[in-house]
């Protein structure tokens, strides 16, 4: 019996399939598209902060805009 993805890690593998460092507002977009779609805005903020505080993501802020990207994982 498999176990069912949660919520962020299938947010975190969607942010490292982005070419590009990924918005609250990219975030929530992508979560409609989930089998979440009722998380919101909030939701992906929350979520994209606990995935930061985990070492899965880097926060990077530039021009007063947070954006967040996977970590390299192969280097370590």
């Amino acid at each position: 019996m498999s176990t069912p993805i949660t919520r962020r890690a299938w947010l975190a593998t969607a942010v490292q399939a982005e070419p590009a460092p990924v918005t609250t507002h990219r975030a929530a977009e992508l979560l409609a598209v989930s089998p979440w779609p009722s998380s919101g805005r909030n939701t992906a903020r929350k979520d994209l902060r606990a995935l930061a505080a985990r070492g899965v993501l880097a926060a990077v802020d530039t021009d007063g805009r947070r954006t967040y990207t996977a970590l390299d994982r192969s280097a370590a």
